[in-house]
Parts: structure tokens; C-alpha cells; sequence
């Protein structure tokens, strides 16, 4: 629920009850003011009627019977409620009426009943009432409105703050620039939100040095560590020291393992920092960039007698990509299918104007596939490979807004890696 329809929430109901509470005073005291007027009228008409009695002047003549009413049986004396039929209206009528006692002609007494009706009193005060309460009622509309309209008014800064917010991508390596509002809450939010993207822009810049200074320092003594490891392979002592041949081996492995993580860890922080200019970006014939990397792999395919099924659709447009990151994405894509086949297997290479498909035989895999482009995810607990291929194919592929998914086929024991392209 959104803050402003909680809030109107609570004024609608406090306007609510108020409104009710409001006609219902209105009600009452209305009637309570045409009551006792009536009965102002009614104790006027008594002391009038008590005069002519006591000058001995006759009563006045009664232009309708309910008027006035004359009863020599005593009545209980004071005011009251009753209602009369109406002869022009033929229904009941209310009436409010006043019952005192005189003294008659002789030693008796007569009892007078005066009468006023209570119809005009009705009519106005359902006339006065409708009037308040559609007032009412128009006020309370009023001050929702009014309500909601100053509410997005105010609270415009903060929805800006909030779209721009939504829109902030690190990446751009910009703080956020947030303006200072008229209202000093808002000012103070978007000074504090600055002030949290200068910081976070500074320290991420700092990480991205690092991560640069880091992979550029790292590179040249793995080059010369395995160059001298090599050179050291290859000396004629070692001929005869088969145990120092094996830890030089041990360690030429280990230091070509080493080499690749960089390499691959390194790739992987450009594609998250987004190092790749588009202005880098060319124009690539996938279909071109692939015969390329398979002629590469040719040797590997033979050494572990692997047949090749390529598929690849006529007059494939170029796309946009940098040509460094497309040839990762297809290497890495041969590289697993070759390093997870079965011996004499087969692999099945699709490339159509929608998607790149590879797949191979195999057996199942364990485990949740979603997991399977995660880092250091590796199959085997033995395997020389650092377990970052999948990763780098779905930072590839999310980086170009690509879909990868990865499919097994329990028929055909086939597993399938396919790039669907946007």
C-alpha cells in the first residue's frame, strides 16, 4: 500500500466519523430549536386564552377543530405529542400541543388544549438538514481532494529521488547529483543519497584500480615464472633426476592453472565493471569467429577422437559485439562441450540468426542447473579447470542482454548449452 492511500485512508475515516458525528448533533439540536419554538408559540397562545378567561371575553373562534380543544373532563396538563388526521391531506399528522386548566362560567373549571403543527417545523428542518449535510458532504470531498492533490504535490521530490534511484547504474562511475528540495526533509534525503553515491562511486573506482593494478602486476611474474619453469624442463641434468622432473612438471602445471584463473578472473571483473567500451564494439560474423576458434581446436578434437556436426544457417547478419568477448564466449562454449564429452563422442554445433546451440553426450549431472554457471563450479573435484567457462558465458551473455540456458536430454543422454540472442 502506497503511503498517500494510507494516509487519505486515515483522514477519510477520521472526516467519516467526524461527518457522522456532525449530522447527528445537527439533527438533533435542529429539532430541539423547532420544538421549543413550538412550544414558545403554544405558551404564547396559553397566556392569551388565560386573559380572555379572566376579562370574561369568549374564547376565538377555531378555523380548524384541532386548533383549540375545550374539555370540561380534567386532562393531564403540559405538553405533549400526538397526531391528527389531516381532512385535506387524509393522513395522520403530528402535532405538538400544550393542555392547561381555566377556570369556567359557574364554579367549574375546562380544560384548554392548544395545538400547533409540527409539519412546517418537519419540512424546514429536513430542508436545513439536506442543506448541512450536502455542505457536509461537499467539504469532506473538498479536503480529500484537496488532501491528495497537496500530497503528490509535496511529495513530487521524492518520487523523483525514487525514479532516480531506480535509474542509478554504478557503472557510469557518477554520483547521483540529486537536487535540494524546498522542503527540508526531502533536501536533507537527497543530500544523505549524495553523499552515499560519492562514497560508493569512490570506493568502487578504488576497487577497479586495484583490480586493474592487480591483474597487470600479476601477469608478468606468471609469464616469467613459467618461462623459467620451462627453460628448467628443458636442462640436461634433469634428465637423470626423474623426482626433480616431477616437481618441476607439478609446477609448470600449477603455474599454467594459475595463469588461466587470472585470465579468466580478470575477463570476469571487466565484464562486471563494464570495461568494454561500445565504442570497442565492431561489427562480427559469428559464423566467421566460429570456423576460426573449431580450426584451433582441431588438434583436441582429433587427440580425444571427437566427431564434429556443424550446422550453420546461410546469410547470418553481423552483430554488433566486441570481438574479444564473442571469441570467449564460442571458446569457452567448445572448450566445456570438448572437456565433458565421452571418448569418441560427438558434438552437434547450431548457429542460426536466433541462437548458438552446442551440445554433447554424457551422463546426467547432478545437482541444480541453475547452479551450473555459478564460479568454481566444477563437475569434478580433480578437474585442472578452475570452473569460471559458464560463468564468463553468462556475464558475456547478460552483458549483451543474451539468454543462456542449459538443457538435458534423458533420451538421447545429451547435454545442451544454448545462447538465445535478443
Amino acid at each position: 500500500m502506497k503511503l498517500l492511500t494510507a494516509t487519505t485512508r486515515y483522514y477519510l475515516l477520521l472526516a467519516a466519523g467526524l461527518f457522522a458525528l456532525a449530522s447527528g448533533l445537527l439533527y438533533v439540536g435542529l429539532e430541539w430549536a423547532l420544538r421549543h419554538e413550538a412550544e414558545e408559540q403554544l405558551r404564547g397562545e396559553q397566556t392569551y386564552v388565560q386573559q380572555l378567561v379572566a376579562q370574561g371575553q369568549p374564547l376565538p373562534a377555531r378555523l380548524f377543530v384541532y386548533q383549540l380543544d375545550r374539555s370540561a373532563r380534567p386532562r393531564p396538563t403540559g405538553f405533549g405529542d400526538t397526531l391528527l388526521l389531516d381532512p385535506v391531506e387524509r393522513e395522520l399528522v403530528p402535532f405538538r400541543q400544550l393542555t392547561f386548566r381555566v377556570p369556567a362560567s359557574g364554579q367549574g373549571a375546562e380544560w384548554i388544549t392548544v395545538r400547533k403543527s409540527l409539519v412546517e417545523s418537519q419540512d424546514l428542518l429536513r430542508v436545513v438538514l439536506s442543506v448541512m449535510l450536502g455542505a457536509l458532504a461537499l467539504l469532506l470531498l473538498g479536503v480529500v481532494g484537496l488532501n491528495r492533490w497537496l500530497a503528490r504535490r509535496l511529495w513530487a521530490p521524492f518520487q523523483h529521488t525514487l525514479r532516480r534511484l531506480r535509474a542509478y547504474d554504478l557503472h557510469r562511475h557518477q554520483p547521483l547529483g540529486l537536487p535540494a528540495p524546498a522542503i527540508s526533509e526531502f533536501a536533507e534525503l537527497n543530500q544523505a543519497l549524495n553523499q552515499l553515491s560519492e562514497r560508493l562511486v569512490a570506493d568502487y573506482e578504488s576497487l577497479r584500480q586495484f583490480t586493474e593494478n592487480a591483474a597487470h602486476e600479476t601477469q608478468t611474474p606468471l609469464a616469467i615464472m613459467q618461462a623459467k619453469l620451462e627453460q628448467a624442463l628443458q636442462a640436461p641434468a634433469l634428465l637423470e633426476d626423474e623426482a626433480t622432473l616431477r616437481l618441476l612438471s607439478d609446477a609448470r602445471r600449477a603455474a599454467q592453472r594459475l595463469s588461466r584463473l587470472h585470465q579468466a578472473l580478470t575477463l570476469l571483473s571487466k565484464l562486471e565493471n563494464q570495461q568494454f567500451a561500445p565504442t570497442q564494439a565492431v561489427l562480427v560474423h559469428l559464423d566467421q569467429v566460429l570456423h576460426d576458434r573449431l580450426a584451433m581446436l582441431e588438434p583436441l578434437l582429433d587427440a580425444r577422437d571427437l566427431r564434429l556436426t556443424l550446422h550453420v544457417a546461410p546469410g547470418l547478419p553481423p552483430r554488433h559485439l566486441h570481438l574479444g568477448l564473442a571469441d570467449s564466449l564460442l571458446q569457452n562454449l567448445l572448450q566445456n562441450a570438448i572437456k565433458h564429452n565421452q571418448p569418441g563422442g560427438e558434438i552437434v554445433v547450431s548457429l542460426t540468426p536466433t541462437a548458438l546451440e552446442i551440445s554433447n553426450p554424457g551422463p546426467a549431472i547432478e545437482g541444480d542447473p541453475s547452479r551450473f554457471f555459478e564460479r568454481f563450479r566444477k563437475h569434478s573435484a580433480a578437474s585442472d579447470s578452475p570452473g569460471l567457462g559458464l560463468s564468463i558465458v553468462q556475464h558475456i551473455c547478460a552483458y549483451y542482454g543474451f539468454r543462456v540456458r542449459y538443457l538435458y536430454g534423458a533420451a538421447a543422454a545429451r547435454h545442451t548449452l544454448r545462447v538465445e540472442f535478443a
